[in-house]
């Protein structure tokens, strides 16, 4: 028998990438999703099996973190031997503008999931991942950050997600569930949402070298995160619930590196040097230099004339709208734990991550020009 497991925010960046890992061992994946009135299976339609189908392994259910009536429902019926709670409100700006929502979804929202296995009697037989944040340490108390660290959240979304990673703690400690913590640092990739920083800076360099917008906003340029790539990541979720004994672990790569840096890294990555000038609100980016052959080679040649155009001109300015009334400056995390205990190591650099998402966004672009141009062809997130 294969084993079972169920995702929430199957839908996200993670879900995706995880559910694509286990179908690949063996397991059947049932996914929790919000009713919506279009599709927002981008992510996971290349897993998706129609109802129809034997033996599938990709089965989607309606739902939702704020509904404890359907989740346990849910539970209940898919008797998973895995649960993945991934889903969140997960924007830490927006979290902010819809503080209750967050707390909701994300804090009790993570209860209702632990107590829906509490009263279902599945406590021997399902094993939980909470899927918890590097925002946690918020103002931070110790440089880099580990499991010891003292939390001090800064936003409604971490606050919301101190409850989540508390009262996993105690469901665990109370009731004997095998229920753990990943303390995520900050995990990108090509399936990033678009308003999330480091996507927002692929995508825009990515127009910007077609031709296609002529600049961006960004909020605090220098506040510094330790990033790595969710297919990393995902593997040490799997890796957390194989453990014999529940426990919490950091996740990270334990390098920082500020969002300035990466905006450069991610316009080298098509040819184009970026400098900056002035200090907070009034620092701006400027186009310097363009190393035509790397740019032709990975944008394309018929895109030359118009970059070497901007040479000189701001490509990147700073809006107060997008800085958070209160601010996380430094995340960095220290993984020795999730080493030596878990056997997991990021295999990802931060540059390999900037280039498999700066490439994967210019051929995007490219495609969406083309839609536009009257062409048809179909846009595909895995290609």
């Amino acid at each position: 028998m294969s084993k079972v497991a169920l995702i929430t925010g199957v839908t996200g960046q993670d879900g995706a990438y995880l559910s694509e890992y286990l179908i690949k061992k063996g397991y059947t994946v049932h996914g929790l999703k919000r009713r919506s009135s279009m599709f927002n299976t981008d992510r996971i339609d290349h897993l998706y099996q129609d109802p129809h189908h034997e033996n599938r392994n990709m089965i989607l259910h309606y739902g939702d973190m704020t509904d404890s009536m359907n989740l346990t429902r849910i539970i209940g019926d898919v008797q998973p031997d895995e649960i993945y709670n991934l889903a969140a409100m997960s924007h830490v700006k927006v979290s902010f503008d819809v503080p209750e929502y967050t707390a909701n979804a994300d804090g009790i929202g993570t209860l209702r999931v632990l107590e829906a296995v509490r009263l279902l009697n599945l406590t021997s037989k399902t094993r939980i991942y909470q899927a918890s944040t590097s925002e946690l340490y918020g103002l931070v108390q110790e440089i880099p950050q580990k499991e010891t660290t003292p939390f001090y959240p800064r936003s409604p979304y971490a606050v919301a997600k101190l409850y989540a990673y508390w009262i996993t703690v105690n469901y665990r400690e109370a009731y004997g569930m095998h229920a753990s913590n990943g303390i995520l640092f900050n995990h990108e990739s090509p399936l990033r949402g678009e308003t999330f920083v480091t996507r927002k800076v692929t995508r825009a360099v990515a127009r910007i070298a077609l031709g296609l917008q002529d600049m961006v906003y960004m909020g605090n340029l220098s506040s510094k995160r330790d990033w790595g790539h969710a297919k990393d990541y995902i593997k040490a979720m799997y890796l957390i619930l194989q453990q014999d004994t529940p426990d919490d672990y950091v996740i990270s790569t334990g390098i920082t590196t500020t969002i300035r840096d990466f905006i450069k890294m991610s316009f080298a990555e098509v040819g184009v040097t970026v400098a900056f000038r002035g200090e907070n609100e009034n620092e701006q980016g400027y186009i310097t230099e363009i190393d035509e052959q790397k740019f032709s080679e990975v944008v394309g040649e018929e895109y030359l004339e118009r970059i070497k155009e901007r040479i000189g001109k701001m490509v990147v300015g700073v809006d107060p709208a997008y800085f958070r009334p209160t601010e996380v400056d430094i995340l960095i995390g220290d993984n020795t734990k999730s080493r030596t205990k878990l056997g997991w190591e990021p295999t990802y650099t931060l540059q390999a991550l900037c280039q498999d998402m700066v490439i994967h966004d210019v051929e995007l672009m490219k495609k969406e020009e083309y839609l536009k141009n009257g062409g048809y062809k179909i846009l595909n997130y895995f290609e």
